[in-house]
């Protein structure tokens, strides 16, 4: 086969998985607030973002597919002008940052 059609279609390929993946996710969006649920291999990822805060929790039955190091563990942090707070277990990963609003003059 020669490079032409072999690159089209790997060009059809990539253009294909791209406009099905927001299809596999569940976007809302309300003013301020952000939420999205979708599934990375066999765990579910939730998103949600609200006003200067953000919480992510991964879930993944039986620890399948889990990214995080194992055991259970908990993190406190600053990161710039925000708190983060980090938990996982064995199955399970929740991450929440709140930012300080500077707003208020």
């Amino acid at each position: 086969m020669s490079v032409k059609p072999m690159l089209g279609l790997w060009l059809l390929c990539a253009m294909a998985s791209a406009w099905l993946s927001p299809a596999a996710a569940d976007h809302r969006y309300e003013d301020d607030e952000w939420e999205e649920e979708y599934w990375d291999g066999p765990c579910r990822v939730k998103i949600e973002s609200d006003d200067g805060e953000y919480k992510e929790e991964v879930k993944c039955p039986h620890g399948y597919g889990a990214s995080w190091r194992g055991g259970e563990w908990k993190d406190e942090f600053w990161d710039g002008g925000c708190k983060v707070k980090i938990e996982a277990e064995h199955d399970e990963f929740k991450k929440e940052v709140k930012c300080d609003d500077d707003d208020d003059d």
